[in-house]
């Protein structure tokens, strides 16, 4: 468990930890739409997509229950994360940038700017509660 710290931030990263992994595995579903696993050359298909989401989800749920608990792994998963909207904004970026027709709906779009903004948000949070945490650790040393 994790010291105190500061609760109003904790709620706040636990709500963003929410709302990013909600749109980030809404994304899931709309790169079963638009064939994702073509987009990456992977054979398998919707077949293994739908294989490759099922810990990948999972591992997302987990975090939060950890996050919410106050367990120090639900920041590592928190971190996780971020890194993983990050990487997939960036990967797509990159893919629309080359000018492919895949993700080019308003939803998609929207999903994918909502994840950077959220992953951002989420990291500005995680560095907040840390610097909190610290202080805390700091002066009960005293």
């Amino acid at each position: 468990m994790l010291p105190q710290g500061s609760t109003p931030t904790k709620t706040i990263l636990s709500w963003l930890y929410l709302v990013n992994a909600t749109i980030l595995i809404t994304h899931q579903i709309d790169a079963a739409y638009w064939h994702e696993w073509d987009l990456f050359g992977m054979p398998g298909g919707i077949q293994l997509n739908l294989l490759l989401n099922i810990p990948l989800v999972m591992l997302i749920l987990f975090g939060q229950q950890c996050l919410t608990q106050g367990r120090a792994a639900g920041f590592v998963f928190s971190w996780l994360l971020v890194a993983g909207g990050i990487i997939t904004v960036s990967i797509h970026s990159y893919f629309l940038l080359q000018g492919d027709d895949a993700f080019r709906l308003t939803v998609s779009l929207g999903l994918l700017a909502t994840t950077f903004f959220l992953s951002i948000a989420q990291a500005i949070a995680l560095f907040i509660l840390h610097g909190t945490l610290n202080q805390d650790t700091a002066q009960q040393r005293c």
